[in-house]
C-alpha cells in the first residue's frame, strides 16, 4: 500500500510556489498571451503549477481546438477537473504532473491527446456530463460510464474518520458517480453520529447498496461482527474487494451482487442504505425495514 503520510504530504506547497489568480468571467485570451502559456508557464522550482494556471492551459487548448468559444472564460466553459487524489476538505491551489483527471462532454480524442501531451498535470481525459449519473442507476437500468478518451481514471479518495484511522476508497472515475472525499467523509460522520447516539447492536449490519465500500468497511472498524455488503453492479463489486484489501479488511463480511429488493437477508441489526440522489426508494426502505431492526438512509 502507498505511503500515505507522504502522498498527503506531497499535496503542500512549497515555501517559493506563488500564487496566481485569474479573473473567472473574463475572457482567458484577454488575460494571458497565449504564445507563453506552454507546460513550463508559471512553473515552481518545487514541480507545481498555481491551479489556475493549469486551468488556464487547459482551456487555451479547448479553444485553440474549437470546442469551446473564442471568448471562452474559466468559469463557464472549463471542464470538471478531478483530483486523482482527494484528502478529506483539503484542496490544494498549486498541484504537479498527472494529478487531474478532466471530464467535458464535449471533448475529442485529438483534444485528449493534446492535453496529455502538452499539459503536465492532466492524468486522463474523460468525455462526459456530470450531470448524467454513471454506474448502475437501479435494477432496470444499464450500465453507463464516462468514455476515457486518453490515460488513466485511477482515483484515491482519504477520508479521516471520528475513529483516529483513514478510510482509503480507490475507484475508476468513468465508471462512478462523482463524489469527493470531503462528500464521503461527511457521510461517515452521519453513520457514526447515528450509531453512537441510538446504541445500535454491532451484530449484523447490511450494506445495501455499497459502492465501493466506504459504509460497510467503516461499520466494521467500527466494531460490527458481520457486513453484508451488496450492489447491484458488478464492477463495484470488483472495486470494492480491492477496498476491503486497501483498508486491511480480510474477515466479518459477505459480498453479493443483486438487487436490493431481491437479496435474502433473515435479520440484521442495522440497514444503510445510500442510493443515488433522486432515486425512489421506498421499496427498498420498505425491505430493510422488514429485514433490520434499525435503518439508516444516509
Amino acid at each position: 500500500m502507498m505511503n500515505l503520510d507522504e502522498k498527503i504530504s506531497s499535496l503542500k506547497e512549497c515555501e517559493k510556489c506563488r500564487d496566481v489568480q485569474v479573473k473567472k468571467f473574463s475572457p482567458l485570451k484577454e488575460l494571458i498571451d497565449f504564445s507563453e502559456l506552454d507546460g513550463g508557464y508559471m512553473k515552481c522550482e518545487c514541480g507545481k503549477r498555481p491551479l489556475d494556471i493549469v486551468m488556464s492551459h487547459i482551456l487555451k487548448i479547448m479553444i485553440e481546438s474549437g470546442i469551446v468559444p473564442e471568448k471562452a472564460t474559466l468559469r463557464r466553459n472549463s471542464p470538471v477537473p478531478l483530483s486523482e487524489f482527494y484528502y478529506s476538505s483539503l484542496n490544494p491551489q498549486f498541484i504537479g504532473e498527472k494529478s487531474l483527471i478532466l471530464l467535458h462532454k464535449d471533448f475529442t480524442k485529438d483534444v485528449a491527446s493534446r492535453l496529455i501531451g502538452e499539459v503536465p498535470e492532466v492524468k486522463c481525459v474523460l468525455k462526459g456530463s456530470p450531470q448524467i449519473p454513471t454506474g448502475q442507476f437501479d435494477k432496470d437500468s444499464e450500465i453507463n460510464h464516462f468514455e476515457i478518451l486518453e490515460g488513466d481514471d485511477e482515483q484515491i479518495n482519504v477520508m479521516r474518520t471520528l475513529l483516529k484511522e483513514k478510510v482509503v476508497i480507490v475507484k475508476n472515475q468513468s465508471q462512478h458517480h462523482i463524489e469527493v472525499a470531503m462528500t464521503t467523509e461527511q457521510k461517515l460522520l452521519r453513520l457514526h453520529n447515528y450509531l453512537d447516539n441510538n446504541g445500535i447492536k454491532k451484530g449484523v449490519a447490511v450494506d445495501a447498496m455499497c459502492g465501493l465500500g466506504a459504509l460497510g468497511i467503516y461499520l466494521l472498524k467500527y466494531g460490527f461482527e458481520k457486513v453484508i455488503f451488496n450492489d447491484i453492479n458488478p464492477e463495484m463489486i470488483e472495486t470494492l474487494r480491492k477496498n476491503l484489501e486497501i483498508n486491511d479488511v480480510n474477515k466479518g463480511f459477505e459480498i453479493y451482487n443483486e438487487a436490493f429488493e431481491d437479496l435474502e437477508v433473515e435479520h440484521a441489526d442495522l440497514c444503510v442504505i445510500d442510493a443515488y440522489p433522486g432515486a425512489d426508494i421506498s421499496e427498498i426502505t420498505e425491505k430493510a425495514e422488514r429485514i433490520a431492526d434499525n435503518v439508516i438512509i444516509i
